[in-house]
């Protein structure tokens, strides 16, 4: 029996991946008085966010928790911060809830024509993340069952938070 599976396929024949960077910012993570994300940027090796568009990501998440737009309250996490070509931004906030479950808001922003990051709004099948996120989210699901096996104590909670990923994907 012929198969032909490339039919079963959504990449386009023109595109070629490249790899990118996830670089950790622990000087950048998001803390409020009841809640940790790690930050974390994707972006080719060449490329750097802005530091004041860097800031503005920082400052639209707080005020999305301030106008209980996002809740946070309770959460330990991570925020992938992805610079998709010259100016196109994703920001995907990831929180562990109900123990062993990973919850996301993601957020856009095309840096050429918006003034500021606005809510992805999905449909019945959803884009979760790409594969260069992906780098980021495995190894914080790792360290999150490493964290679920631990006393989940103030040391543990402490080695979650510096348990980071840096490298190519």
């Amino acid at each position: 029996m012929t198969q032909h599976l490339t039919r079963f396929t959504s990449v386009a024949p023109e595109y070629r991946h490249y790899p990118k960077e996830v670089v950790p910012l622990p000087d950048h993570d998001l803390v409020l008085p009841d809640a940790h994300l790690k930050w974390y940027e994707v972006r080719k090796s060449d490329a750097t966010v802005p530091d004041a568009l860097r800031a503005e990501a920082h400052e639209f998440l707080l005020a999305r928790v301030a106008d209980r737009d996002l809740d946070l309250s309770g959460d330990l996490g991570f925020v992938v911060h992805h610079l998709c070509g010259e100016a196109f931004h994703f920001l995907i906030a990831c929180t562990w809830r109900n123990n062993n479950e990973m919850w996301l808001s993601v957020y856009a922003r095309d840096a050429a024509r918006q003034d500021s990051f606005e809510r992805v709004e999905q449909g019945r099948h959803l884009q979760v993340v790409c594969v260069w996120e992906m780098g980021a989210v495995l190894h914080e699901q790792r360290a999150w069952i490493e964290y679920l096996k631990s006393p989940r104590d103030e040391a543990a909670t402490r080695a979650y938070l510096d348990d980071r990923f840096a490298g190519a994907v």
